[in-house]
């Protein structure tokens, strides 16, 4: 019993290590951000009547619908993640999983994540789902390379979760839905600019060009990524003006974009990584708290 486990653990540590690796090319912690986004949306459209089903279907899908276009983008940029030091230990890159590996993995999770949504939700949010992959994947990612028109175009898919949300709870694109893709659409800026802030030296290695103000990491950039964080306090008071909500989460929406706007003159004075990194690290916690805040006044 012993020497026929010793021999079949090999075997076991290089199929774990596969899968880890196949896990590793859904980008998890964006795909899990992704799934939470439509669930918010989901739950602040159905105003508590929530369908347990149809929520878990649309976070799975959404979270599955992610990690297809991920992989879509790490096939087509596999040969510019070698010369980036944050992403050469990818599994494309390092050769762990096979191009074709990846491109069926991508199908796969593409179909799967698209028959859920068509199943459980409605074809707006299917049609809708398609767009969003079709712009990350196929315009926001070559367009990297050319310049910072890309964080525009790569704005779009990345604010379409709460409204996928939406739209899968009342099959229709209203105002209330506008507003919260606006809140999450003009986050985007900030958050891509200060990780492309960061990152700047990685990202010239690959010829990738999505900060403002012809590229610099200068005043004018700076003061771009205040102006954009300036517009999320009366977009976060928006969800209460209209009803969405309640005063006590345009209270939270207030107080946590003022502190994320703080962050952003340090950036304007001092223009050093260190600055960077605060707004970056900024922006992973806003969303969250504002959506949860939103979530929670409607209970």
């Amino acid at each position: 019993m012993i020497s026929e486990h010793i021999q079949t653990l090999p075997l076991q540590a290089i199929a774990f290590a596969k899968l880890r690796s196949y896990w590793e090319l859904l980008k998890p912690r964006l795909s899990f951000l992704v799934a939470f986004s439509c669930a918010f949306g989901y739950g602040l459209a159905t105003k508590g009547n929530v369908n347990w089903i149809i929520l878990s279907m649309l976070t799975l899908g959404g979270f599955l619908l992610s990690g297809a276009s991920v992989c879509i983008n790490q096939i087509i940029e596999r040969d510019l993640d070698k010369v980036m030091n944050r992403t050469t230990n990818r599994p494309l890159p390092t050769g762990r999983i096979s191009v074709n590996e990846a491109v069926v993995f991508s199908l796969v999770c593409l179909i799967v994540s698209l028959g859920i949504l068509a199943i459980f939700t409605n074809p707006l949010t299917v049609v809708l789902s398609v767009v969003s992959m079709v712009l990350y994947s196929f315009v926001y990612t070559p367009l990297k390379r050319v310049g910072p028109i890309a964080v525009f175009v790569g704005a779009i898919p990345g604010a379409l979760p709460p409204l996928l949300g939406w739209i899968a709870a009342t099959g229709a694109i209203s105002h209330e839905a506008m507003i919260i893709f606006g809140i999450q659409f003009i986050w985007q800026f900030p958050h891509f600019w200060a990780i492309a802030w960061v990152s700047d030296d990685d990202y010239k290695r690959a010829g990738f060009k999505l900060l403002p103000s012809g590229g610099g990491k200068d005043l004018n950039t700076a003061i771009q990524i205040m102006v954009y964080t300036l517009f999320l306090i009366p977009l976060g008071l928006l969800p209460a003006k209209f009803g969405i909500t309640g005063l006590n989460s345009a209270i939270v929406a207030t107080v946590c974009g003022v502190a994320f706007l703080a962050q952003t003159f340090s950036l304007m004075k001092t223009g050093n990584q260190k600055s960077a990194l605060r707004i970056m690290f900024g922006s992973f916690l806003y969303l969250p708290i504002v959506q949860i805040a939103y979530l929670l006044d409607k209970i």
